[in-house]
């Protein structure tokens, strides 16, 4: 083997060298991204579900809204349906006397 030969073979030695130190690099990299990938999941899953939580809340808070307004409105309605009704028998005790 001539020098050329041995110094090709020690430099391809040597990138390999350096090609498996930058894979090892890169593996311990993509696990650790994997780790962060996982925990920031678990995160949007527990967001998400306290998401739907106060949503179903908040869904229930309208209808209870609508409920206690219609409600009411029904007795102010009542209300004022009454002082028409006594202010029409007035005008009639009227016309009539």
């Amino acid at each position: 083997m001539t020098d050329e030969e041995k110094n090709q073979l020690a430099t391809l030695e040597a990138r390999i060298r350096q090609l498996m130190f930058m894979y090892g690099k890169l593996k311990e990299k993509n696990s650790l991204l994997v780790q962060v990938l996982d925990k920031k999941e678990l995160e949007l899953q527990k967001l998400q579900h306290e998401y739907d939580e106060l949503e179903t809340c908040y869904t229930n808070l309208k209808q209870a809204r609508i409920i206690s307004i219609t409600s009411n409105d029904v007795n102010n309605t009542k209300l004022r349906l009454s002082k028409l009704v006594r202010e029409i028998d007035k005008c009639l005790a009227l016309l009539n006397g």
